[in-house]
Order: C-alpha cells, then sequence, then structure tokens
C-alpha cells in the first residue's frame, strides 16, 4: 500500500477493562460518525485498515474495540500498531478502566460472567496484567468509576472527538426524568409533560420510549408533532449564530416525569430529523430510562 493509493484515515483505538464502558464509547463514536468494529482481533488490524485506507473507500474514520475476549492475541497488538505507525496513519488510542468495586457491581447487575475467569476478582486481576502495556502507550485514559454513560459521552466528546465536530455544532440531546432532578450541565431544558403519560397506561408502563407501542402513543398525537416541528425549527435557527460564537456544543435536556416514556420517545425522533442537517453532529443519550419506577 502507497501513499499514492491512500485517502485520508484516522483511526481511534478502544481498549480497557472489561465492564468499564466501551460499549458506550462505541455508541458515541458511531454517533459521530464513525465506522466501528468490536472485537477485533489485533492480527486483523492491517487488513481491515488496508481496506478503509484505499482511495474509493467512503470510510474515512474508524474505531477499532479490543479487549480481553481476544484472549492471547492481544500478543499481536504490537506488531498491529507498528504497521499503523509505518503506513502513516493517524490514530488515537483510548483506555478505559474503572475500580474493582465498580467492575464487580456491574457485573453482577448484568449477571454476566467475566471473559477470563468464573471469578470476578480473579479475572479483573488477569485483565489488567494482560492490558498493562496497552494501558502506558493509551493517549487517553478514562477511570469511568464515577462516570455514568451520559458523562463518559461528554468526555469523549471533549477530547477525542473535540476535532471531529470542529466544523459543526454537536448537539447533545438527553432525556431525563423530572423525579430525578435537573441535568447539570444543560444549555436548553423541554418539558413534555404536557403530553398523556403512558405510565397510566397497563399495557405500557413496563415499556420504554425506545418500544414502538409507547413511541407511537407519543408521537402520533397532533401536539407531539408540532412540538416537535417548533424545537426543530429552535435548534437550526440557534446553530449559525452558535457557530458564529464559536460555540461547539449545545446540551439539550428533554425531560418527563420518570424519564422512561415521553422524554425518550420524543428525544429518539428528535435526533432522527436533525441527522438529517449537515451543519449538525448529533449525540443522544437517555439518563434515565433504565431506573425502575
Amino acid at each position: 500500500m502507497t501513499s499514492a493509493e491512500l485517502h485520508e484515515l484516522r483511526v481511534t483505538l478502544i481498549t480497557g477493562l472489561s465492564g468499564a464502558g466501551k460499549s458506550e464509547a462505541v455508541a458515541t463514536f458511531e454517533d459521530a460518525g464513525y465506522f466501528c468494529i468490536d472485537n477485533l482481533p489485533p492480527q486483523m488490524l492491517p487488513n481491515v485498515v488496508e481496506l478503509f485506507a484505499l482511495e474509493g473507500s467512503r470510510v474515512n474514520r474508524v474505531a477499532l474495540v479490543f479487549d480481553a475476549r481476544g484472549g492471547t492475541h492481544f500478543e499481536e497488538f504490537g506488531p498491529a500498531l507498528e504497521f499503523l505507525r509505518h503506513a502513516g496513519i493517524p490514530f488515537k488510542m483510548l483506555y478505559l478502566e474503572a475500580d474493582d468495586e465498580v467492575l464487580v457491581a456491574r457485573y453482577q447487575a448484568t449477571r454476566r460472567p467475566h471473559p477470563l475467569s468464573p471469578s470476578l476478582l480473579q479475572g479483573i486481576e488477569r485483565e489488567r496484567r494482560l492490558l498493562t502495556t496497552l494501558r502506558a502507550q493509551a493517549d487517553l485514559i478514562v477511570d469511568t468509576s464515577d462516570l455514568s454513560p451520559w458523562r463518559l459521552r461528554r468526555r469523549l466528546e471533549e477530547t477525542l472527538l473535540a476535532e471531529r465536530l470542529s466544523d459543526q455544532l454537536l448537539v447533545s440531546l438527553e432525556s431525563f426524568g423530572y423525579r430525578y432532578g435537573l441535568p447539570d450541565d444543560a444549555d436548553i431544558v423541554l418539558d413534555s409533560r404536557f403530553l398523556p403519560n403512558p405510565h397510566w397506561v397497563a399495557d405500557l408502563r413496563p415499556r420504554s420510549g425506545l418500544d414502538a407501542e409507547v413511541r407511537d402513543y407519543v408521537l402520533l398525537r397532533p401536539d407531539a408533532e408540532a412540538f416537535l416541528q417548533q424545537v426543530v425549527g429552535l435548534i437550526r435557527f440557534m446553530a449559525s449564530g452558535f457557530m458564529a460564537e464559536q460555540k461547539r456544543r449545545l446540551v439539550v435536556a428533554l425531560g418527563c416525569t420518570g424519564g422512561r416514556h415521553r422524554s425518550v420517545a420524543l428525544a429518539e425522533e428528535l435526533a432522527r430529523r436533525l441527522r438529517e442537517d449537515p451543519a449538525l453532529m448529533l449525540s443522544l443519550s437517555h439518563r434515565d430510562v433504565d431506573r425502575s419506577e
């Protein structure tokens, strides 16, 4: 592969401890327009990167996840990194970690076994040793012990994704429940409690705004459509002024009572519509959707 055959390609390598937030990191990069591949064996990195780097490829930003599921393949990570350096392909490495107690609690909450050992603590200890060399080479190390998924998103948007978003306004949409307090970093707070609450419909109560039944219940109402049209118009109207003032990020919080139904459905639809605007880059998170009512 010669330089004449290459087009601009930027690669982000995502690694770190199991349970530290790699799935949320991948979702964040996907929302920023990256092509993402999870659980890629290191020895396959040269072939994958060559495919995307060739002239004619429409992919110019890639995020690749390497983790303990690759087992002993980590010994092949060194040659893979040397390939990127030799080929002149810019790359950054993100390493995610968390305290042992936090990782154990996350595993217990999901009831999933650790990929390296039936014992959680032994698996975590072994994984830390396995990843020591990679951690030392990381461009950014993020400890997610005290970070919620949406705060991890913010951290990545402000660091590794900052350059990617330099020519666009990043609109961070976040649904939330008023019951649990207002988001502390919101620029605009929108209230969806004027719409009927699916919580009071027995069949819809256990569902969320991510489910089609709840989505239809909320979005098919004329008031919801009028609300969405006005919010889309407001954000598009503000975007050009924000960019002129060198403001690169707008956080829009959309709330309902519990943060599970109305706000989630509306935020999903709002994100879908705003993604059609090339001047905007969308990030979407649902702070309280997994809380039990």
